[in-house]
């Protein structure tokens, strides 16, 4: 499939309003976290995050609620979480959503600590700094989706911690974008346009049962 047509868009689709999507997003990522207490399930957050996204004006969901907390959070999309888990005194979780606002698709992700866990702390900065460092290398250097993930496992391994290869970004766009979509950013073999691809990064401990989660929109801007 050509570069033209995976980046393919809906005859409404409108930049600013991917951005105002992807600003309303990250309020409920916020709005969330604000939520978020020792003793909470998985299942009670997702009840407490749906009040969030209604005060917003969401439209809809375009991907389930993902919330994971503690061992948890080395799961990918696909697995199961562990039911009986809650969020523990000082422990981590993180939130990924992804809500639809004025007829565009946002999605964002981040990884947050309770209480006092050093170490899991450690966890959820790497993520966002390796995020940073990914996304900045697609900038300067113009990547594809493929060496932008090869770059991502040198500079996790580096920093000490494993990739999670099954998670590697994906399309968004007017919603639906499913639609349009033509496979994941880890396997667009050309440099991804601005403002309509998602970078995921997950990375673990490699030892213990903990991860950290961090996504956005690649832009420009």
């Amino acid at each position: 499939m050509s570069p033209i047509q995976q980046e393919a868009v809906g005859n409404r689709f409108d930049p600013r309003r991917m951005q105002h999507a992807r600003e309303r997003t990250w309020a409920a990522v916020q709005g969330t976290r604000e939520r978020m207490r020792p003793g909470i399930s998985e299942d009670e957050a997702r009840v407490e995050a749906a009040e969030v996204f209604r005060a917003l004006g969401i439209e809809r969901l375009w991907h389930p609620v993902i919330i994971r907390i503690g061992p948890n959070t080395t799961k990918t999309y696909r697995e199961r979480s562990d039911t009986s888990v809650r969020l523990g005194e000082n422990d981590i979780y993180f939130i990924d959503l992804g809500l639809v606002f004025d007829g565009h698709e946002g999605d964002a992700g981040d990884t947050f600590v309770v209480g006092h866990a050093p170490q899991q702390q450690a966890c959820a900065d790497a993520a966002r700094a390796l995020f940073k460092l990914v996304a900045e290398a697609w900038r300067s250097q113009g990547l594809s989706g493929e060496a932008l993930y090869a770059y991502a496992q040198q500079q996790a391994e580096a920093m000490g911690w494993q990739l999670n290869h099954e998670i590697k970004g994906h399309r968004v766009s007017d919603f639906p974008h499913s639609v349009h979509k033509a496979g994941d950013l880890g396997d667009l073999g050309e440099r991804p346009s601005s403002g309509l691809w998602i970078l995921e990064i997950q990375i673990a401990h490699p030892s213990e049962p903990y991860g950290a989660f961090y996504e956005d929109l690649l832009s420009v801007d």
